[in-house]
């Protein structure tokens, strides 16, 4: 390999002298007296201008292959939104307890992907199943790229095992749907009128009831006109939990106002589907032999365990180059 010819075209692709320019430009704002009298915005800018020093940064140490080939991954983290944090979001699907069982074992291979990845992440808002794992959950996390890593994961999930549930050991399939949301400044300004929600508060509890708070500090929020209803329990008090739900409500809405543009609708992939038979992404088969296989980009694993265990990297960057193919293709 050419590394110094690689790298010029790369240089290109990543639009290097972009990015200096860019982290000029934040510098000059960061001198300014005034930069941090806005919180919000100041704190957005300091970690664009790490990220791209990052990059900068891997492209100006880059001298062997496995560099280049490190570079070559950045490349593919060019959508609108990749750089964001996201929302996550899972829903059991029919099936009580099998599917609100498997919902739950999504919720962790997401939270073992994220520390494997040394992002953070917060749970803002979870209900039990009755016997074991969930109905639904929303997770926070963040994370350089994390939305250009995590929106391959938007859709339906499918899993085929034998039951542990079942005095009969027979096989069962299970489904949970996975929604990705990028969190943007641009729902941040998302304008919420307070007359258009029907806020209530409960108390916020554990599997079956159990570990329930005795102050009602958790908060469910509909927005009347568009009909998305959010919550969230797991901050300390009522006031933190209204803000941390209408930001989740912020994000939801500014996502459904993209949805108008095709363009933006594909990016995001978001329609909420049914999670059931037919609309899987990605099947878990765990029984009669175990197989993992991603149905839009034929990327399998014959370790299921390693996957579930949050080693999803593979089947991410499957779908990257996917969609990278049909962009170049587009062009």
């Amino acid at each position: 390999m050419d590394i110094e010819k690689k790298k010029k075209e790369l240089s290109e692709l990543l639009k290097i002298d972009e990015k200096k320019i860019r982290v000029a430009n934040i510098q000059k704002e960061m001198s300014q007296p005034d930069f941090w009298h806005d919180q919000k915005s100041a704190t957005a800018k300091s970690q664009e201008m790490a990220s791209l020093n990052k990059i900068i940064e891997d492209f100006n140490q880059a001298s062997t292959e496995e560099d280049i080939k490190k570079l070559e991954l950045e490349t593919l983290f060019s959508g609108m939104y990749d750089q964001n944090d996201v929302l996550l979001s899972i829903h059991a699907g029919a099936g009580g307890t099998e599917a609100q069982d498997w919902a739950g074992m999504l919720k962790r291979m997401f939270e073992r992907w994220a520390e494997k990845k040394d992002f953070s992440y917060k749970t803002l808002d979870v209900s039990y199943g009755e016997e074991a794992g969930i109905k639904s959950a929303t997770l926070e996390i963040k994370g350089y790229n994390a939305f250009g890593w995590l929106k391959s994961e938007s859709g339906v999930h499918r899993l085929v095992r034998i039951s542990p549930f079942d005095a009969d050991k027979a096989r069962h399939t299970s489904f949970a749907l996975v929604e990705i949301i990028p969190l943007t400044e641009e729902a941040g300004e998302m304008e919420i009128d307070e007359k258009d929600l029907d806020i209530s508060f409960y108390r916020a509890g554990g599997h079956g009831g159990q570990n329930v708070n005795k102050v009602e500090t958790a908060v469910r929020i509909t927005h009347r006109p568009s009909g998305i209803t959010v919550s969230c329990q797991n901050e300390r008090s009522q006031s933190q939990n209204k803000e941390q739900a209408l930001k989740v409500l912020q994000a939801k809405l500014y996502k459904l106002k993209l949805a108008t543009d095709a363009k933006k609708r594909e990016e995001l992939r978001g329609e909420f589907q049914s999670p059931e038979w037919g609309n899987q992404i990605r099947s878990y088969v765990l029984c009669p032999y175990k197989l993992v296989k991603d149905h839009r980009t034929e990327t399998e694993s014959t370790d299921p365990d390693s996957v579930l265990g949050g080693n999803l990297d593979e089947f991410m960057i499957g779908y990257l180059k996917m969609q990278s193919a049909k962009n170049q293709n587009v062009k």
